[in-house]
């Protein structure tokens, strides 16, 4: 069974993580997103992913190399679908789809997005239902932030609200961006066109009544802005993978965060709710609370809610607090 995983996207929300690394490439506890994904897709059955590329698709080669991806064991093969120009979600799905020739059911989810909802389930279910794409749905406390799928109890979709105020719904299940697809929903997009899945294809699916969707509780983040991908690493401090080969001075306060491979912790520093992606510093007596650093932070620094890009160095003496809110 094939995948198509949508990466081809800038990333602007995370910058300046994503300045030179495509969003999906970002590690979430010392692994890349994409990685994580791929593992999750592989044990649902899926054999072959299709990479569906627009920014930096060198970034994508150059970690993955040749046609296979090596998953725990399970061999999945790769393929790459290069945009010649932005298509847009439905656009960049059918160029990918087509570039290897799909003519069946297939898999699709969204690169930047880390969860733990059971393909095979989302397969099964879509199987059963009959129908022609399925949505896999999760729960919010705050629909307004977010587009919100109504569905019908045979869980076929019955309309999409866009950030509904109170009273515009009952439902607080939103597209969580993992689809089953027909093979004939291809038929629905034009060829090297720009076309929208989310205001388009879904819709005009609604309204033949051929859509459906299945809603579980499995953890879900949308890691594509700073704050949910803190979130998102801190979830998994726990696993093994939150602490790579780096180098922390006995003396330095380290807890609830991930250390990347190649970070050095200095002397008396202080590393708290925070991630310090690979090759990272933080200085003798540097505070970093609640932040993300690819960096260098200089002794004595304090940085609260920050976001420090890869190469840059923090002013010395500097002290910068909240320019995100720290997550629940």
């Amino acid at each position: 069974m094939y995948a198509v995983v949508l990466v081809g996207g800038f990333g602007t929300r995370l910058r300046p993580l994503t300045n030179d690394v495509p969003k999906p490439m970002l590690p979430v506890a010392n692994r890349p997103m994409i990685v994580r994904l791929a593992e999750r897709l592989a044990a649902g059955g899926v054999t072959d992913v299709v990479l569906a590329l627009g920014f930096r698709p060198d970034a994508f080669s150059a970690a993955f190399p040749g046609d296979q991806f090596d998953v725990d064991g399970c061999t999945v093969r790769l393929h790459y679908a290069v945009e010649p120009e932005p298509l847009d979600t439905a656009g960049a799905i059918a160029f990918a789809a087509r570039s290897v020739g799909v003519d069946d059911t297939f898999v699709v989810a969204n690169g930047d997005v880390v969860c733990d909802v059971d393909v095979a389930a989302l397969i099964a279910e879509h199987r059963r239902s009959g129908a022609e794409a399925t949505l896999h749905l999760t729960p919010v406390d705050d629909p307004s932030q977010f587009g919100v799928v109504e569905v019908a109890n045979d869980g076929r979709v019955r309309r999409f609200v866009e950030k509904p105020a109170p009273g515009d719904t009952d439902s607080r299940t939103i597209n969580a961006g993992t689809y089953v697809f027909e093979a004939r929903v291809l038929d629905r997009i034009a060829v090297d066109q720009r076309v929208s899945v989310e205001r388009e294809t879904f819709p005009a699916m609604v309204a033949d009544n051929t859509l459906y969707a299945m809603a579980t509780n499995d953890r879900w983040i949308d890691a594509g802005r700073p704050e949910p991908y803190l979130q998102a690493n801190l979830d998994l401090i726990h696993t093994g993978d939150a602490h790579g080969d780096a180098v922390v001075a006995s003396s330095a306060d380290v807890a609830t965060s991930v250390i990347g491979d190649g970070c050095v912790v200095g002397d008396n520093a202080r590393v708290q709710n925070s991630v310090l992606l690979p090759g990272a510093s933080v200085g003798a007596g540097a505070s970093v609370m609640s932040s993300i650093v690819w960096g260098a932070v200089p002794d004595g620094a304090v940085l609260d809610g920050c976001v420090v890009g890869a190469g840059h160095t923090v002013p010395g003496g500097h002290h910068e607090r909240r320019r995100f809110p720290e997550p629940d």
